[in-house]
């Protein structure tokens, strides 16, 4: 296993839309691993492939902290809202580092997908974990969270990434 360098807002890599898996192979079993063991590394509960630099549509999380989370991957995520119901908590990325602020996301979602084998899997999560599966799918369609802000959130978060020291080195 190899822990990989995490991209950095800013890099391109973040806001390119990332390709639907079609082979299930064991690039795909090393990326998996690579990316549990990066996520791992920076004490994180979610992490997508293009935030190491790899445009397939790949995640892994590990809300296992929290009840009712787990760790794992999804292959080619999608994702539903059951209800209505939103939650609006702290949200921060790998990928912008030091940033910490009030994001809203749907309570209770539907995600569906694919192992490392191929075969379907299907997932309702709440809470964290549902937080953690729109964060990374909205990774792998080339968004970050910031958009997801409400504007006077989106820019007190914004003039924080400027003033950072990783952003102006």
């Amino acid at each position: 296993m190899t822990i990989r360098d995490v991209r950095i807002f800013g890099d391109p890599v973040l806001t390119t839309p990332a390709e639907k898996v079609t082979e299930f192979d064991e690039s795909l079993a090393i990326l998996v691993q690579d990316m549990l063991h990066t996520m791992d590394a920076h004490d994180g509960v979610g992490l997508a492939a293009n935030q190491v630099g790899v445009t397939r549509r790949v995640f892994v999380y590990d809300c296992s902290h929290v009840e009712g989370g787990q760790r794992g991957h999804i292959i080619n995520p999608v994702w539903t809202p059951v209800g209505e119901q939103t939650q609006t908590g702290k949200e921060g990325c790998l990928s912008i580092p030091d940033v910490s602020v009030p994001a809203t996301r749907y309570n209770t979602v539907q995600l569906s997908g694919r192992d490392l084998n191929g075969n379907p899997v299907s997932l309702l999560a709440s809470g964290l974990m549902a937080r953690c599966i729109q964060h990374e799918t909205d990774h792998l369609d080339g968004v970050l969270f910031l958009k997801r802000l409400d504007p006077e959130t989106r820019k007190s978060a914004m003039r924080e990434i400027r003033n950072s020291t990783w952003f102006n080195s």
